[in-house]
């Protein structure tokens, strides 16, 4: 078993799911009490939200080469937006970063769907860093959300959901600007941020929808098992 390092903490609400789906995947896959080997750094999230790209890029960087040093044979950022810095963290270590937008491609692939719906903050919805490698590498186009429906996305994940706030009636709303993606052609709905699959599911909809914590959970636990 190899061991998985996370850069987590952004926010601790979605890394805690992190951890339990990737001990859980591995218990049931090497069964009896076997655990997940991983080694976990949490950063400061309020950091995340107020220090520019060129810190971000340097406190992930440091704890990239910490994780690495430490023993990890992969790592993961437990966030979709940080994955804008995907190729400036890569470059400071030698081992693999699992890519949570090929972690997504590939079963979004294989189910056999070309459009889908991408939820997320505003940099994952209306940069291209997420959505130009899904369609590079998996031919799969992506439509977000309006203007106004983008701006509420972003509130209530940093508003609401970073603080373990769940309220009915954002969930009504992300429903709802799902749906109109869904009236727009969409064949599934990315949860482009981790903290999204705290508030809605697969159960409020009848395509597919793509849980990105779990895929990319998922994704490392066949890293380390292989």
């Amino acid at each position: 078993m190899k061991t998985i390092g996370m850069i987590g903490g952004v926010t601790w609400e979605s890394t805690k799911d992190y951890y339990r789906i990737i001990n859980e995947l591995t218990r049931e896959q090497l069964g009896g009490v076997h655990s997940a080997k991983i080694i976990l750094y949490s950063v400061d999230f309020d950091f995340i939200l107020s220090s520019g790209w060129q810190q971000k890029i340097d406190l992930l960087r440091e704890k990239a080469q910490l994780l690495e040093r430490a023993g990890a044979d992969c790592l993961i950022i437990c966030a979709n937006t940080l994955h804008k810095l995907y190729n400036e963290i890569q470059s400071v270590v030698d081992i693999p970063i699992i890519h949570i937008a090929d972690a997504v491609g590939s079963t979004i692939h294989k189910k056999g769907l070309h459009k889908v719906g991408l939820l997320g903050t505003r940099p994952t919805m209306e940069e291209d860093f997420y959505k130009k490698r899904l369609k590079d590498k998996f031919d799969i186009d992506t439509i977000v959300p309006d203007e106004d429906s983008r701006i509420f996305i972003q509130k209530v994940i940093y508003k609401e959901l970073a603080k373990g706030n769940f309220l009915e009636e954002s969930k009504k709303r992300y429903i709802e600007i799902c749906n109109n993606l869904i009236a727009n052609g969409a064949e599934g709905i990315i949860l482009g941020c981790t903290e999204i699959p705290l508030l809605i599911s697969q159960n409020d909809f009848s395509i597919p929808v793509f849980n990105t914590t779990f895929i990319h959970a998922s994704a490392a636990v066949d890293f380390a098992l292989k």
